[in-house]
């Protein structure tokens, strides 16, 4: 079973796939975390998902952790489909919980209130691939299944 879960290929497919969205992911996440590139911060992020989103304290903490650690994980391959199995819930609770209401596009032209789902659906899809695929080519991943052989 472990095997499984590690398991990856040489392609440099799901290479390209964990470092373009761990990357992106990761800008999120220090925004969140640190208040890097406008963002609020953590005191401030905690306090616009508990009162304004009415999320409890434990899943906003969990989502700051998923975007800054957890897309570490995924840029260096470590644990690649657990991430990558995290990375497809995330963002629907991030669809259902605030942009539902927002419609499928992105706020372009800043007439709305917020921002539409399109970016979380390419989110979803790109962490589909990688649970599928597995990290690729230089993922960290092949030491825990090359341990066991």
């Amino acid at each position: 079973m472990k095997n499984k879960l590690f398991e990856t290929s040489e392609s440099y497919a799901p290479l390209i796939l964990r470092v373009i969205l761990g990357f992106v992911v990761l800008m999120h996440g220090l925004q969140k975390l640190l208040g890097c590139f406008g963002g609020l911060g953590f005191s401030r992020t905690m306090l616009f998902f508990t009162d304004a989103v009415g999320l409890p304290w434990i899943m906003g903490f969990l989502v700051i952790m998923l975007e800054t650690v957890g897309a570490v994980a995924l840029i260096t391959g470590t644990g690649t489909r657990v991430i990558a199995f995290t990375y497809i819930i995330l963002p629907l609770g991030m669809i259902f919980t605030t942009h539902l209401k927002n419609g499928f596009f992105m706020n372009w032209f800043g007439t709305l209130k917020g921002e539409g789902y399109e970016y979380f659906i390419l989110w979803i899809g790109m962490a589909i691939a990688l649970f599928i695929l597995g990290g690729g080519k230089y993922a960290m991943d092949k030491i825990f299944t090359e341990k066991n052989n």
